[in-house]
Parts: C-alpha cells; structure tokens; sequence
C-alpha cells in the first residue's frame, strides 16, 4: 500500500492546528513544509513565529505539536543550511526530517553532519534528502548510505502548492529505484489523482500530497484512492 503524507504549509501556529484537524484520524504521518524566505521566497510556521508564545512552549516542552499524540510529523526544510539547526527541528518535533540538498551549500560538510549522527538519534528520526528536477541523482551516491530515503520534487519551484507538475520527475525515480532499488522513494509537489498512478508506477513508494487533499470534498476518500495505487 503507498503511504498518503498529507503536506501542510501554513503563516500560523493556529492555521497549522486546523490543517492538521482535517486529517488528524485518517493518517499517521503530517508533512509541515517549512520555507525560509531565503532558499524559497515564502516564510511560513514556525520561521515567522520563533517569538511566538507557542513555539516557546513546544521548544521548552511545556506542550507539543497540535495532536502530537496522535501523530508523526516530517519536516519538509525548504531552509538554507538546515542541518545547521537540526537539534532545533528535533525538539519541535519531527519524527522525520527532510533537508533539500540543494540548500545545502558544501555536499563534503553535509555529508559530515549525516555521518555525525549518533545511533540514538538515528533510531528515532528518520533522516530523507530532497532533489529538484534539475538536480542528478548522481549527487546523492555519497549520501545514500547516511539517509533513510530520497524525496524527489514533482514541481520545478519549490515552496509553493499548486504548481505545475514537472514531468522529469518520473525519470528521477525511474533511475533512483534502479540504481538503488531498496530505498524509500518519496514524491512532493503536483501530487494528484492524475500524475499519482504514474508516479506509483515509476517506483514511488510515498505520496506527498498538499492542496490536492486539502481542497478535496472527501479527505477520507481521496486519501484511500491514493492509498490503493
């Protein structure tokens, strides 16, 4: 069965809280796609709101995410240098984390971080790499082995929902599963009923979906059609 991740991009803790109501009992895993303003023109939570009395809480863990005990959350860090912070990211929350490897800068000081990871860490947050389309996945040979799978980007702009759908995707997981044909192949961006069947049978093993599922009048529905592909 193809897991269905939900992508949730919000301005505000509170928007974040009813995003995440809509699907709270259907799924396990919310993907908050973080965008820096810097890497990405878009700011979103929790970027904007570091001052916010929320994300002092959640960082002082006096509370948690909204419906933490219900859910995993994956960090999508659209952010320049993310694995810079990444103890920031851990204690808002993520139970998977996503660093877009173009926003990354030096790949040799990336790598060291990846391979810096202490085995504790490693068995509780599971640790992905985002590729644009532009992007070869010749880049990620010295990496793979340091992460626990590949999100390939469907869209050519990353940090925005609704965009065109980038039809180089589909050889981007059509190399990756041959080249390495055990790893956990996720797809965000242009996720819908019509290029989900086709990126299914490219090799993809995980749906990101955003505005798709959110602008569905059946959440429940939609997410079980791509559940079924």
């Amino acid at each position: 069965m193809t897991e269905v991740i939900p992508a949730i991009l919000v301005k505000n803790f509170e928007e974040l809280r009813e995003q995440i109501s809509k699907v709270v009992s259907i799924v396990h895993v919310i993907q908050i796609d973080v965008c820096d303003g810097d890497f990405v023109p878009s700011i979103s939570w929790p970027i904007n709101e570091f001052d916010n009395l929320n994300v002092e809480k959640i960082l002082a863990e006096e509370e948690g995410l909204p419906y933490w005990d219900s859910l995993d959350f994956e960090f999508d860090l659209m952010v320049r240098n993310a694995h810079t912070q990444f103890e920031l990211w851990m204690r808002l929350g993520a139970r998977r984390i996503v660093f877009h490897l173009e926003a990354e800068g030096d790949i040799v000081k990336f790598k060291e971080f990846l391979e810096s990871v202490d085995m504790y860490t490693r068995e509780n947050v599971d640790i992905g790499v985002a590729i644009d389309t532009t992007t070869s996945i010749d880049e990620l040979k010295n990496i793979i082995p340091h992460i626990d799978f590949v999100q390939c980007m469907g869209i050519e702009h990353d940090g925005k929902q609704g965009e065109p759908f980038d039809k180089r995707v589909i050889e981007h997981i059509k190399s990756l599963r041959l080249t390495y044909p055990e790893i956990i192949i996720s797809v965000d961006g242009s996720v819908n009923e019509i290029t989900a069947p086709l990126l299914v049978e490219a090799g993809a093993n995980r749906l990101v979906v955003g505005s798709a599922l959110m602008a569905s009048y059946d959440v429940r529905e939609t997410i079980k059609y791509f559940e079924s592909l």
